[in-house]
């Protein structure tokens, strides 16, 4: 099971670090042309702290138990990824984007199953 949750935990690092990084490095017109237009409900700064958030959580995934200095950060990495995952179901289901809010519930199940596999049997 360990290695499932390692697994688990850098594709959600993969994902969330790339996604993170096109939040962060385009402007908020440009990430809302190429398909996500639920930028245009949200100003710049929010786009780029959940940008931040994304790439913080990616680097908390794998680099601390990686390292072994304070694991305790991959699972709250996780946690926080689940919420952010939560936020995005709801400003999805908000603007009726039913697709993006199966995708986010995918991300959604993946971070939790990985909250709970390092903060219950498999701690690092």
């Amino acid at each position: 099971m360990n290695i499932v949750l390692w697994v688990l935990a850098s594709v959600l690092a993969v994902a969330f670090l790339a996604a993170g990084t096109m939040k962060l490095s385009q402007p908020k017109q440009k990430l809302a042309a190429s398909g996500m237009g639920w930028t245009e409900d949200m100003s710049a700064g929010t786009v780029k702290l959940i940008g931040t958030l994304e790439v913080l959580a990616a680097i908390g995934l794998v680099l601390p138990p990686a390292l072994g200095i304070a694991p305790i950060l991959a699972p709250l990495a996780s946690l926080g990824l689940a919420l952010v995952m939560l936020g995005a179901v709801v400003v999805h289901a908000r603007r009726r984007e039913t697709q993006m809010i199966a995708v986010n519930l995918v991300l959604f199940a993946l971070a939790t199953v990985v909250a709970w596999g390092r903060f219950g049997p498999h701690p690092l």
